[in-house]
């Protein structure tokens, strides 16, 4: 046969749970990981990001995501929207996402800080009936050349969810958590109900000097990051580093049992590019999956005033 067959068994159940798409470069989409990071650059700041898991399977996902934020001073705060798209099995089901951010912004003391935000967000899922194949469209011998005797269900759904963060910083030194999904809205688009479970993300990182400050060195530094995430049973812990020499930002993190990944950037300080690539490690390995592509771009803008005197977060461009 020259099709995949893709059985979805939440057809037949009356319940089913997913869990949310993600990215690999997480600084490079620093609001999709938590939305306590709005406004963290102070001045605004654009982010594109593309992802492509899996090309060699006949259904991989791609993922797209584009976002805006920046700090408001009359707001004490940062604010910031971000919008998604991702699509699973070629478009059979289609998912976008709009959010609006507000991130508080409180000065502990003068060498920490802390940041506390909300989002809100409109989803919006559709299932196209027409793409899916199924056990009585084959025939033994030449394939997929029946109709299918099963009746048509799915279309498009939109709900509403709210999702909440926070992070604390020093000069070297962050960490956050989130949670996204906190009314679990029914996500379902055929017959039953399917809640979509609440996504956990714990992440901490810090920002060490090499070597003493010169012409040299100083702007070389390694930066370890820890990533945790739970959402509905589906745990993964992941486990990096960065090194940033001036411009240049090079990583490898390693995602239990699934993946090692490899990243690498260039920031000039007003523009970004990145690429990385996950090397699937599980028993999907990476000659039958292909592993996963994903680009980003971020354009850091200037502030039309004088930029806000807060300290920012020493944390990766990717």
């Amino acid at each position: 046969m020259k099709k995949l067959l893709i059985i979805f068994m939440f057809f037949f159940i009356g319940e089913s749970y997913a869990q949310d798409p993600q990215f690999s470069q997480f600084y490079a989409n620093p609001i999709y990981l938590n939305p306590a990071f709005a406004g963290s650059h102070g001045c605004p700041r654009f982010a594109v990001n593309y992802r492509n898991q899996w090309p060699a399977l006949s259904g991989s996902y791609v993922t797209y995501s584009a976002s805006y934020d920046q700090y408001i001073k009359g707001m004490n705060g940062g604010i910031g929207v971000i919008m998604t798209h991702d699509q699973q099995g070629k478009g059979t089901i289609n998912h976008t996402t709009l959010s609006l951010i507000y991130n508080y912004h409180l000065k502990v003391n003068r060498k920490f800080t802390m940041m506390f935000a909300g989002k809100a967000t409109w989803n919006q899922k559709s299932l196209d009936w027409d793409r899916l194949t199924f056990g009585d469209m084959i025939d033994p011998r030449r394939g997929f050349i029946y109709a299918t005797g099963d009746v048509p269900r799915g279309g498009s759904r939109g709900f509403f969810d709210v999702s909440a963060g926070m992070v604390g910083f020093t000069e070297q030194f962050f960490f956050g958590v989130s949670a996204h999904h906190l009314n679990m809205p029914d996500e379902s688009m055929i017959i039953g109900q399917s809640r979509m479970p609440i996504r956990f993300t714990g992440h901490a990182g810090a920002k060490i000097p090499l070597g003493s400050s010169s012409k040299y060195n100083n702007n070389v530094s390694i930066m370890p990051n820890m990533i945790f995430q739970y959402q509905q049973g589906f745990m993964e812990t992941l486990l990096g580093t960065y090194v940033q020499y001036g411009a240049l930002t090079a990583g490898a993190w390693f995602r239990s049992r699934d993946a090692f990944i490899l990243s690498a950037g260039v920031n000039t300080g007003k523009f970004k590019v990145g690429y990385s690539y996950d090397v699937t490690v599980s028993a999907l390995n990476n000659g039958v999956s292909g592993g996963s592509h994903e680009i980003s771009l971020g354009l850091d803008l200037s502030c039309k005033v004088k930029k806000p005197s807060f300290r920012t977060i020493s944390c990766p461009s990717f």
